[in-house]
């Protein structure tokens, strides 16, 4: 596990925060691509990826004209 302070090479924005970068990238997605085969709850499952995270997530992958598995968080 890289220590807390490192930083995580992941596509996604600063803006999500650094600990769900780390969380996501721990947990195996470090690429948009990898988060359209997973649904938003199942994100929401990773300790440190709250509904902020998603929801910025979730207006990256609309811009790429991608979405999460199961199409968009309620």
């Amino acid at each position: 596990m890289p220590p807390e302070d490192s930083p995580v090479p992941t596509e996604y924005p600063q803006s999500i925060g650094r600990t769900a970068r780390r969380e996501l990238a721990l947990n195996g997605f470090t690429t948009f691509d990898q988060l359209t085969k997973v649904t938003p709850a199942e994100l929401l499952e990773i300790h440190g990826v709250g509904p902020k995270a998603v929801r910025l997530l979730t207006e990256e992958l609309t811009a790429r004209g991608q979405s999460f598995a199961g199409g968009q968080p309620h």
